[in-house]
């Protein structure tokens, strides 16, 4: 399993650094006049990740695989900043699912993203840890590293729990790292 996630992370950077290289040899103007023909271009955003869920509990963390969706035609204003919408899942190697909907804001700081987000979603436990209840809660806090205007990297943590509406309510932990591309 650790090959497997080392060859993962290997692969995206190298598709990280060749689509960066790409990027740089396109022309300004060709660039310019792509985005005034197509509006739509670069208004989705998926988002593969990787990491360990429930790194706090030793006899429970697991390897964690995602994807999720990002659609920035949907967004909305408000007082928190531009929102957006997010739909994804990820499962780990201990066969626990989770399927989500949700919202995430973006405060960019040139080079680098904060990108918050909150996303109730359904999650079934597989081998994994028994959250207490079918509908968890999902907070979680992305720092990304802008490699180009359509590439980011970085690494994220985020907290699941089903605040209170099971028996037991004991949460989960997670890290990962992620690889973000708009298209």
């Amino acid at each position: 399993m650790r090959n497997a996630f080392l060859n993962l992370i290997i692969v995206l950077f190298t598709f990280s650094c060749l689509n960066f290289a790409y990027s740089e040899d396109q022309n300004f103007s060709e660039v310019q006049n792509l985005k005034t023909e197509d509006k739509n271009l670069n208004n989705n955003e998926i988002n593969l990740f990787t990491g360990v869920f429930d790194f706090s509990d030793q006899n429970q963390k697991s390897n964690i695989f995602g994807l999720q969706h990002q659609n920035d035609d949907l967004f909305r204003n408000s007082f928190l900043g531009r929102l957006t919408p997010i739909t994804g899942g990820w499962l780990t190697d201990k066969q626990s699912v989770y399927l989500y909907t949700g919202a995430q804001a973006e405060y960019n700081f040139g080079l680098v993203t904060i990108t918050p987000s909150f996303a109730p979603g359904y999650y079934n436990a597989g081998d994994s840890k028994d959250l207490g209840h079918e509908l968890e809660f999902k907070s979680e806090i992305q720092m990304s590293l802008n490699l180009s205007e359509d590439t980011q990297f970085g690494m994220s943590y985020n907290h699941i729990s089903n605040a209170r509406l099971g028996d037991k309510n004991p949460g989960a932990n997670s890290y990962m790292i992620n690889f973000l591309k708009r298209f």
